[in-house]
This record gives structure tokens, sequence and C-alpha cells, in this order.
């Protein structure tokens, strides 16, 4: 859920341990995120998010928590806030399963979710917001265009291409 949530969401590893509970609406399907400097976005996410957040929230939350209760979203089995370090090697043990060699971090997914929206027709300023990033500038670092999908569009629209 912790995975799923961080790449469908974009959150910094720090916002997505530190989510309370009361923050995530499966209804509407939106998380409310206090994000650097205590600004607080809306990041949507879809239906099915929903359903697998719902999965762990009746299955694997209660078993983690053992009877406590915890305000943050994603507990340790101790029915404390996750922690960065545990979830930077909940990450690698997870690449490493699905057979990643590569090093893997929570960055990583952070920057896919931004370069997926960008390659599927999202708008700079939406994804700016979803990121939290004060500055247009900061996600245009996920802009960069595929060389293939360039040649593509040149012969496809160009009159000479």
């Amino acid at each position: 859920a912790m995975l799923h949530l961080l790449y469908v969401s974009g959150l910094r590893v720090s916002e997505l341990v530190n989510l309370p509970i009361t923050s995530c609406n499966l209804t509407t399907g939106h998380l409310r995120v206090l994000g650097k400097g205590n600004k607080e976005r809306v990041v949507p996410f879809a239906a099915s998010t929903g359903v697998i957040l719902s999965e762990y929230l009746e299955q694997a939350r209660p078993l983690l928590l053992k009877g406590r209760s915890s305000p943050q979203l994603f507990c340790s089995n101790r029915g404390k806030a996750m922690s960065r370090h545990r979830f930077w090697q909940i990450i690698r043990v997870a690449a490493r399963k699905a057979g990643i060699a590569k090093e893997i971090s929570p960055h990583v997914l952070r920057h896919s979710f931004a370069t997926h929206l960008l390659a599927g027709g999202a708008d700079l300023r939406s994804v700016q917001m979803m990121l939290g990033h004060t500055d247009i500038a900061t996600p245009q670092i996920y802009t960069h265009v595929d060389t293939d999908r360039l040649k593509s569009i040149h012969r496809r629209f160009h009159p000479r291409g």
C-alpha cells in the first residue's frame, strides 16, 4: 500500500510516513498532505488506489497495531509511525523481489509519478501543485522527452518529415 501510494501520489517519503489517517479520504479519493513549509495540498488518487488502501486499513493495519491505535496511516509493528529508514529498507527489498538491479529510492517513485503524468499529457502547473513545488521551474526537470518520441512526432507532423 505504501509503495503504491507513493507512486500514484508523488509524495515525499517524509510526507508518506507522517501521513495522518484522517488526511486520507477514501470516499472522494484524495489526500490532504502537509508538505514543506507546512503548506497543505490536495493530491487525488484513483478508485483502484482506494481499494488498496481499504484492504490495508481493514486487514494489514490491524495486524500491525495489535489492538493499539495510531494517528498515522502507515505504522510499524510497534504501533508508531513508519520511519523513513524503515521505508527505505522496504523499498529496497521490494525492488530486489521485482528483479530490479538498479538502486531504487522513494524519490525515484516521485520522479516516475511526475514523468508519467507529463508524458500522459498532464500540464506542468497541475504536476507542480501535486508535487508541492512552489516554483514552476522545479518540476520542469521531469519534462525530458524521449528521443524516439521526438523523432516520431517530427515525422508525423512536420511537412518535410
